[in-house]
Formats: C-alpha cells, sequence, structure tokens
C-alpha cells in the first residue's frame, strides 16, 4: 500500500481501517480498526515521548502493517512533519534532515549500525522505538551508549501498535516494560499477560505471552505456544535460543517436532553447519534443553514483518 492509497482510505467517511496481523503464529488475518482508536494510540505515544508539532517523523516501515499506518496516523494526529523512504533494511543510506521520531524493525537497526555514516544518523535520532522483533544481547549493547532514547515496544495488531515501551540504553534501561498511564496490565491463570486498555481496544485482551509482573511493569519470557512439552519438562522456546544467541553466528531457530516417548522434543534449524551447531548446543546448553534433530535449512522461516514464523518452522521440522 502507498502512502497516497492509505491517507485516501483515512480520509474516506468508513470510521475503519482495513489492517492485517503480522502472521508470525500462523496466516495473516484481516481486521477493522477504528479510526478514532487510532488517533487515541498515537495521542498516547506522542504524549509519552513528548511529540511536539513541526517534529520530523521517519515512516520507513510497510504500510500494509499496524506499524507503518500508525506512524502516519502519529503525525496526523501531533502535525509531524512525515518524512518517507522506501521500506527497506537500509532506510538510513541517504541523507536526511535530524529527525525527532523513527520506528523500525531490528534488522534495519542492525543494518544501520553495520555502515558508519548510517549508524551516525541513527544515533542523532531523538526518540527511536524498535518492534516487530525479538532485541537480542548483542543489539541492546550496542544501542546503550547512544547518547538519545532508544526504546523497545510491546504491542500486536489488536491494540494498535504498542501499549508499552522499555528504554535500552540511559540510566533507566530496563527489562521490564512501562505501560503507558491508561493501560492496565495483570497476569492469567496461566501467567499470559493481560491487558486492559479501553482507548485503544473494546476488549479485554488475554494475550499467549507468558510474563512476570514487578511493580506495575512487565517482562516477557516467551510465548505460551511456544513451550515444548519434552518428557514432563516445559521448555521455553524463547529461552533456548537466548542462551545460543551469542554462540551460533549463523541465523537458527528453536523449533519441536512430535515424538512417540517424550510427547515433543526440540529441533533446531540453522542456516549454517548442523555439526557446529550440535557441538555448540552439546557445551552451552542444559541437557534437557540440547536439541533431539538439527536440521540444515537454506533460509530460516520469516514473516513479512521479520519475525519468526513458527508454524513453518515446526511443518519443516516434522
Amino acid at each position: 500500500m502507498s502512502l497516497d492509497e492509505f491517507l485516501e482510505e483515512w480520509n474516506n467517511p468508513s470510521p475503519y481501517v482495513h489492517v492485517q496481523t503480522s502472521g508470525s503464529t500462523g496466516t495473516p488475518k484481516p481486521m477493522l480498526v477504528e479510526k478514532q482508536r487510532m488517533l487515541n494510540s498515537a495521542r498516547i505515544t506522542c504524549d509519552f515521548l513528548g511529540l511536539q508539532e513541526d517534529d520530523t517523523a521517519l515512516l520507513c516501515m510497510s504500510l500494509d502493517y499496524i506499524a507503518g499506518k500508525m506512524m502516519v496516523v502519529r503525525a496526523l494526529e501531533r502535525h509531524l512533519k512525515l518524512i518517507t523512504v522506501e521500506p527497506s533494511g537500509h532506510p538510513l543510506d541517504n541523507d536526511l534532515c535530524q529527525i525527532d521520531f523513527a520506528a523500525m524493525v531490528p534488522m534495519q537497526v542492525y543494518n544501520a549500525l553495520q555502515v558508519p555514516a548510517e549508524c551516525e544518523r541513527l544515533k542523532q535520532i531523538r526518540h527511536l522505538i524498535i518492534g516487530g522483533g525479538a532485541i537480542d544481547d548483542a543489539l541492546s549493547a550496542a544501542l546503550k551508549p547512544f547518547p538519545h532514547h532508544v526504546w523497545s515496544t510491546y504491542g500486536m495488531t489488536e491494540t494498535l501498535s504498542h501499549i508499552a515501551l522499555r528504554k535500552l540504553n540511559g540510566p533507566d534501561a530496563s527489562d521490564y516494560y512501562t505501560p503507558f498511564p491508561s493501560v492496565k496490565v495483570s497476569l492469567s491463570d496461566e501467567d499470559c499477560l493481560v491487558i486492559d486498555a479501553s482507548e485503544v481496544s473494546a476488549e479485554r485482551l488475554v494475550t499467549n505471552d507468558i510474563a512476570e509482573l514487578r511493580e506495575g511493569r512487565f517482562r516477557i519470557l516467551g510465548r505460551k505456544d511456544n513451550v515444548i512439552c519434552s518428557g514432563g519438562i516445559k521448555i521455553q522456546i524463547e529461552e533456548v535460543e537466548r542462551l545460543l544467541r551469542p554462540h551460533l553466528p549463523q541465523p537458527f531457530l528453536i523449533t519441536k517436532r512430535p515424538d512417540a516417548k517424550f510427547g515433543e522434543v526440540v529441533v533446531l534449524l540453522s542456516e549454517g553447519p548442523v555439526d557446529e551447531a550440535r557441538a555448540v548446543c552439546e557445551c552451552i546448553l542444559p541437557k534437557y534443553y540440547q536439541p533431539k534433530a538439527y536440521l540444515h535449512v537454506d533460509k530460516i522461516p520469516l514473516t513479512e514483518t521479520g519475525k519468526p514464523a513458527r508454524k513453518q518452522a515446526e511443518t519443516l521440522a516434522k
């Protein structure tokens, strides 16, 4: 979708906008969301970050998804100067004016860090929010010295982008997300995050994200549907990936397959040599985390927004 197409839809008489989910846990689903709730979300974010009229905002994400659409809506709501570049892995590869606010996915940030000129432009962004995928320890460490505000976002299509942020740099850096003032969070009986955000969602949302609460803030441990039940032990996929990430240079993904003896077993998909992956796993992981199978793939399955395509990975592992 082009910017003109989105603005045409935004300005039509309908009170709704069409969006689709990211598809990280299955097939992307179409949704209708209220324009007024999108404006509410935009206002909440702009207020939290202290964005003012005529601040510059960079649109470098696809308008097919809520993250891109919401950058436009924030610009409309707060009268920001919107600068647009073609969505790509290197959105900062040309000279831009000073950017006050930008939203990127981790891949875009990682790529910018590899190119000195792009890295310098990235450092000058006054408020950089990063979402749409996990921020690993190495990326987080690279962002810590940045002079301006760098945030990790928590949200989903159903919450019209993020409902909480956590600082990645400065004295307030934390593993815990701070919900916006109008958002209340709690835990379900299964320790999954529950979101009450009436300004952006008419319904109380029970997520599949296993979380830990601390003084009104929360930390995400992993997704409920990313638990592998193997021989009576519950293994969180994200935790295994976190332990391996500093030691496996090639792209990889942890998934599972059914097993007659254990119920389910851990499987590792890797774009690199499986013998190397096996050696790392046997050295780094507790025995009950170690994969029972190692499979080489030409390309780790990802969604269009760069998230792990978990269902596709399970299919490859069978």
